[in-house]
């Protein structure tokens, strides 16, 4: 596989999983992080990170809100128990 194919495969899977997320909103964070040992806010870190290795600054906020697919104290708002 070129590594052109492999990254818009990993990219894809990303996408599939952050609407997962979103899809399952009843599913909290804590609840990942017992099972998974990572949760949403570690997929937007992690995305923040990536962004900052490539020249793109973002801050907390704004990775927290690709991942939700909206503001975080939204999120936390409407969904976390």
């Amino acid at each position: 596989m070129d590594r052109q194919t492999q990254t818009e495969i990993e990219a894809a899977v990303f996408r599939r999983l952050v609407e997962h997320f979103r899809e399952h909103t009843e599913v909290q964070n804590i609840d990942v992080m017992n099972v998974a040992h990572f949760c949403r806010n570690c997929l937007s870190r992690w995305y923040r990170e990536a962004a900052g290795e490539r020249g793109v600054e973002l801050d907390d906020p704004a990775a927290r809100e690709v991942v939700y697919g909206m503001p975080y104290s939204e999120w936390k708002a409407k969904y976390q128990r």
